[in-house]
């Protein structure tokens, strides 16, 4: 950090003891590094609920019963739709019945929503988490918003 600038914050004696617990559990070293991260995340989730247009990466994580009726083609089918969006999938079987899926996706916050929403509404499926990180893409690589430890 080359060019970093020094701000004050002033907190009650009970706040900041909670969140010196806070970092020291999560293993930061210094207040200033948990705040910079705070501070990042309060910024990612304003832009994933401001800007529909917003570019990110995330994961969306199925769980569904695989005897469900036709629950392994629908999920496929809505991949397949939607294959631009989706960078790579893992999927395990949990046991006999259950299975869970994960989704690398790529696109703007409205698209993966939208992919998120549309598996997550199969019969079939029992569980879905939608994570989502918002980054910059330029010529000089991806700029992540949120940096999380």
């Amino acid at each position: 950090m080359d060019n970093v600038t020094r701000i004050g914050v002033s907190l009650e004696p009970e706040l900041l003891e909670d969140f010196d617990k806070l970092i020291d559990r999560k293993g930061y070293i210094t207040r200033s590094e948990a705040i910079r991260d705070l501070i990042r995340s309060a910024l990612a989730k304003e832009i994933l609920k401001e800007d529909e247009n917003a570019e990110v990466f995330g994961t969306v994580t199925l769980f569904y019963n695989h005897h469900k009726g036709g629950v392994k083609e629908r999920l496929m089918e809505i991949q397949h739709e939607h294959h631009d969006w989706i960078l790579s999938s893992i999927h395990v079987h949990l046991d006999l019945d259950q299975c869970l899926e994960v989704l690398i996706v790529h696109g703007t916050v409205k698209d993966v929503r939208q992919l998120s929403d549309e598996l997550g509404s199969v019969k079939g499926v029992t569980h879905r988490t939608l994570h989502r990180t918002p980054v910059t893409v330029s010529e000089e690589g991806v700029k992540v918003m949120l940096h999380e430890h």
